[in-house]
């Protein structure tokens, strides 16, 4: 199985590499989360970068170990901080193999890949309800694009008649973490979503790309949403749906030289959770997809970024509410909207006793004035009081990208490491 040591027995169960506790302390890439905390102010967010890097570097081994030709890109909605992008940098020489790209899914994620040194070739924008100006943006530059509505093909064949394009596809299925988003994903169930092309619309897509002289190269599906290793068994069935949808594309005459299988790819953050085997991941590609006999592109985002960042907060409240037991924090949803919009709970550590025993349930809240602002609800938690600082773990993604100035709350600072001190 490819991916990180599972900790000892001795450990939290959230001990990874970069994240442990030494003496009580939580410490982060080596560094003592409550000297962070006290010399930078909070909310703070600390950055593991080598965990990105790691991440990325067993999700290519993974595709390469099971036989494939991969084609990484980094999902820039899930985290586009420029000490992150340098860390992405490094993996690779730019317009080699080995680089890792980036996946943007709209003209200001474009114009900031390139504004942080990636080529145009190793940029493929996947977007919707792009506009005529949306458009005009993107392909000024020689980025790849991929598709997703049989109107949207008619606009760039008329902006760009003769160009390669991607085209996204619907196979009516997909596979979710029940634990994010529900039990449906955006392509799962009878009703139609603003994603992809149907299968029934192929034909039309292919002669819609004749008309304009455009191309179709890519085969490109995105049917999961933060997948685990429980959910490989609707990965698979939803991969076994996209593959007709692919050779019906090969027998209309287009010329795929990338099938782009998107990104998805869950990291286990709840102590019940199971860890994703990427190796069994790589084999579903691969038996599915390998006798078309193409590279394989992915997209991952939170799987990189997700786990890597830790938001630290001060505890500015300690009172007791009718029974329950609260601590309210010095920063909210505005900065971490995880809870607030996908209704995904967070795992609270106390970074002076991150291997303490629980001594109550605590419901710890945040400082926007809505009732929603809750990071986590009842969890059993050590002595708390204010003053101490606490690390809401997992917060790498979806958040410093998703800031919004409600009640007009400060963003929260960051600091980046690109090295472990000894010891973690």
């Amino acid at each position: 199985m490819t991916g990180r040591p599972p900790p000892t027995e001795r450990d939290p169960w959230w001990v990874r590499p970069g994240l442990g506790c030494v003496d009580g302390h939580l410490r982060i890439a080596g560094r003592d989360a409550v000297e962070l905390a006290r010399r930078c102010g909070t909310p703070l967010f600390v950055f593991d970068l080598e965990g990105c890097r790691e991440a990325l570097r067993a999700v290519r081994s993974a595709l390469l170990g099971a036989g494939l030709r991969p084609r990484v890109r980094v999902a820039l909605k899930a985290q586009r901080e420029p000490a992150f992008l340098r860390a992405v940098r490094s993996l690779g020489e730019p317009g080699t193999s080995d680089a890792i790209g980036i996946d943007a899914c709209s003209p200001g994620e474009v114009g900031h890949a390139l504004a942080h040194g990636f080529l145009p070739g190793e940029i493929s924008l996947t977007g919707t309800n792009l506009s005529e100006r949306d458009w005009s943006d993107v392909l000024a530059h020689s980025v790849h694009v991929n598709v997703d509505l049989l109107s949207q093909m008619e606009r760039v064949g008329r902006l760009s008649p003769g160009r390669s394009i991607g085209l996204r596809l619907n196979p009516r299925a997909g596979a979710v973490n029940p634990g994010t988003e529900g039990s449906k994903t955006i392509y799962s169930g009878d009703r139609p979503t603003k994603f992809g092309v149907y299968e029934e619309d192929l034909a039309a897509a292919c002669a819609l790309a004749r008309r304009h002289d455009l191309t179709i190269d890519t085969a490109h599906f995105h049917v999961a949403n933060g997948i685990l290793d429980e959910d490989l068994p609707a990965y698979d069935r939803a991969i076994a749906a996209t593959v007709p949808m692919i050779e019906r594309l090969v027998e209309l005459g287009c010329p795929i030289a990338e099938i782009n299988a998107g990104g998805g790819l869950g990291d286990d953050t709840h102590p019940w959770e199971r860890p994703l085997d990427l190796d069994a991941w790589a084999a579903i590609l691969r038996a599915r997809l390998g006798h078309l006999d193409t590279p394989i592109g992915c997209e991952p985002g939170e799987y990189v970024s997700m786990a890597s960042g830790v938001l630290l907060a001060e505890v500015v409240t300690v009172e007791r509410r009718l029974g329950r037991l609260f601590a309210g924090l010095d920063v909210g949803w505005n900065v971490l909207n995880h809870s607030f919009v996908y209704g995904e709970s967070k795992e609270v550590v106390h970074c002076a006793r991150a291997d303490g025993e629980p001594a109550d349930k605590v419901t710890f809240a945040g400082n926007i004035n809505e009732g929603a602002d809750l990071f986590a609800e009842d969890v059993p938690f050590p002595p708390v009081a204010e003053g101490d600082i606490v690390a809401i773990l997992a917060a790498g993604a979806y958040s410093m990208t998703d800031y919004h100035a409600h009640c007009l709350r400060p963003a929260a600072a960051a600091v980046f490491f690109d090295d472990r001190l000894p010891g973690d």
